[in-house]
């Protein structure tokens, strides 16, 4: 009702029998108005009854009794009422409290046609398409949800619900730069509005703009400098800025808050990984236990350190408890056949052994398959297709299948997967099989690289510079192909072995006469093998090629972070798994600059004593 009707209906009242006045409709519908604001229930129905008595199609007033309803849990009655008043006039203000009761009974289907014929009705109106965001949410239709709130965003670019909205859409969808610039527009209204801050903070920590973390951060904790979890984000982006050291305080702090609190343990047991301290963070991973004895993640950390610090024993057996961490391998079947690890007797059964990570865990780890075939077991492998022509012809194994998610696998007794097959033979640091278990390369293969490298007159390098760009620690393992670059004026030729390039590194390399890039022509592991194979030396980060090289038995430079993989162990620059293999750590500054120039210098060596030899 307009403020003119409002006025004009509070006049039109007339005397009745003994000169009382007697209120109109509208001006009893402006008496229950009045005694809704005040909370009187009773009072509003009573005023709206009244009105109704006078002119039962009074629209304000059935809407009234119906927002009466609503407000003491009558929703049947609610609707009732809210649907005769749009009967008589289809008011936006009607349609929305019909939309809105509905929503709140679950009659979703109900409320969203209620609100796509508010829509019809105010196509510009942003509050109405917020409205129906929220029905099509609560219906889990994410996306059209979204596309609600946008367009409601067109209309009022400041609207902040319907931003907050969609950024968390926008979140789950992993569009990390649209949710930050949505979580914005929020904090642009409301710069204390702590939730919109520490979801633009989860956002542009995905984004890696981790001094903007940081400054989010230290602003939450401003306005909630009591809250554990505020606490543990400013750790958090110590971390990832690599100033763990700074870090321990505020998780510290969080646990003096909450004692308990098991994420801010994992991310201090992190922290102090970063920081070499391995008793601390192994207390630390006991300590959640302790609090939660099946807790998967904290095991899993566990068991790396003990095997880092060459406690096998633990480690291997802690290790199985990554089947329970719900987005670990889920390529990997669940399989009804039971798992193998090592006590059952497998002579004349057949045994599945299929990967479970890496392409680089495979290659290692394989050697551990003619071992399986030498207890009598048929041995089937399933690996991915980039593999199993490199590893169809190991000993023992019957039939090498490539993985695909619908692979059809043959009978077979029980399975293994690669990475528990140290377990199986209860692996320590003093039985640790030899790497050599590879089938002879096709010698065709290796002549035919031999010719495309030309003359073998200068010490031949291979170069790999950086792995996987999804993998967990990729930032510290990898370095851009600019960071290797003083090894080039060196007497040697360099040939990349590095397949995925990314945009900075394809840019230095197409400037670089001194590097030939062949790897157009690795289509598999075996021609990756073969190419290997007519190298001197390759210089590598952890990565597959690495594996691959010290598998074959090639001289093998891995450059490490300072918190290395598990795998190389601790403060040794050779590997029980590789004999050919030397390592090269970064020290406590986390650059790879110093390993560079370290690699160079026995490079250098390695090119002058080569090319004495050709002399």
């Amino acid at each position: 009702m307009s403020q003119r009707d409002r006025k004009d209906g509070a006049t039109s009242a007339k005397a009745g029998p003994g000169g009382a006045p007697v209120l109109s409709p509208a001006a009893l519908y402006e008496a229950g108005l009045h005694h809704l604001g005040a909370g009187q229930l009773l009072d509003a129905q009573m005023c709206c009854e009244q009105a109704l008595a006078a002119d039962p199609n009074h629209a304000d007033s059935l809407a009234l009794l119906g927002i009466v309803a609503l407000q003491t849990g009558q929703h049947d009655h609610a609707v009732a009422w809210f649907s005769r008043a749009i009967r008589q006039t289809p008011k936006i203000d009607y349609l929305t409290s019909l939309g809105f009761t509905l929503k709140q009974m679950g009659r979703l289907d109900d409320a969203l046609a209620v609100f796509d014929k508010a829509i019809q009705l105010k196509p510009d109106d942003a509050e109405l398409w917020k409205h129906m965001g929220g029905v099509l949410l609560a219906l889990d239709r994410g996306a059209e949800a979204l596309l609600s709130y946008q367009h409601a965003l067109t209309i009022d670019p400041a609207h902040r619900e319907a931003a907050f909205q969609s950024g968390l859409l926008l979140h789950q969808q992993q569009r990390y730069e649209e949710a930050a610039r949505a979580f914005t527009i929020c904090l642009t209204q409301q710069p204390d509005d702590l939730q919109s801050l520490q979801m633009r903070a989860r956002c542009v920590r995905e984004l890696k703009l981790y001094d903007d973390y940081l400054a989010d951060c230290e602003r939450a904790h401003v306005l909630a400098p009591t809250e554990p979890m505020v606490c543990n984000n400013l750790g958090d982006a110590f971390v990832c800025l690599g100033r763990s050291a700074e870090a321990l305080p505020w998780f510290d702090q969080a646990l003096a808050l909450r004692p308990d609190f098991v994420e801010v343990l994992l991310n201090k047991g992190f922290a102090l990984l970063q920081l070499l301290r391995f008793e601390d963070a192994a207390a630390v991973y006991r300590q959640i236990l302790a609090l939660v004895p099946d807790h998967p993640k904290a095991a899993w950390q566990l068991a790396h350190i003990e095997l880092q610090c060459g406690d096998f024993v633990s480690g291997w057996a802690r290790r199985e408890a990554r089947w329970a961490m719900p987005d670990f391998s889920i390529d990997y079947p669940r399989f009804a056949e039971s798992k193998w690890l090592g006590h059952e007797d497998i002579a004349g059964k057949t045994l599945l052994i299929e990967e479970d990570e890496g392409f680089g865990d495979t290659i290692q780890f394989a050697r551990y398959v003619p071992m399986v075939a030498a207890r009598g077991a048929k041995v089937i492998l399933v690996v991915r297709e980039a593999l199993r022509p490199l590893m169809a012809g190991i000993d023992g194994v019957t039939q090498c299948l490539a993985y695909a998610p619908d692979l059809k696998r043959p009978v077979f007794d029980m399975h293994c997967p690669v990475m528990s097959l140290p377990l199986a033979f209860g692996t320590t640091l003093d039985t640790i099989p030899p790497p050599s278990y590879l089938p002879p390369l096709p010698a065709e293969r290796i002549a035919a690289w031999e010719r495309r490298l030309r003359a073998h007159d200068r010490l031949r390098v291979g170069l790999v510079w950086s792995g996987n760009p999804h993998q967990g620690n990729d930032r510290n393992r990898s370095m851009p192909l600019a960071t290797l670059l003083p090894l080039l004026d060196l007497g040697a030729d360099f040939i990349s072995l590095q397949k995925e390039l990314r945009p900075a590194d394809k840019a230095v390399l197409a400037q670089q006469s001194g590097i030939r890039d062949l790897t157009v022509e690795l289509t598999d592991f075996v021609e990756t093998a073969a190419l290997i194979s007519c190298l001197d030396v390759v210089v590598t980060v952890c990565t597959s090629v690495a594996h691959l090289a010290a598998t074959l038995g090639r001289p093998t430079w891995i450059m490490l972070p300072h918190l290395a993989d598990w795998r190389w162990l601790r403060d040794r620059d050779d590997s029980p798994w590789y004999p050919s293999a030397r390592l090269f750590r970064q020290d406590a500054s986390c650059r790879y600059e110093p390993v560079v120039e370290r690699v160079r210098g026995e490079l250098a060596a390695k090119a002058a004593g080569f090319s004495k030899t050709i002399a």
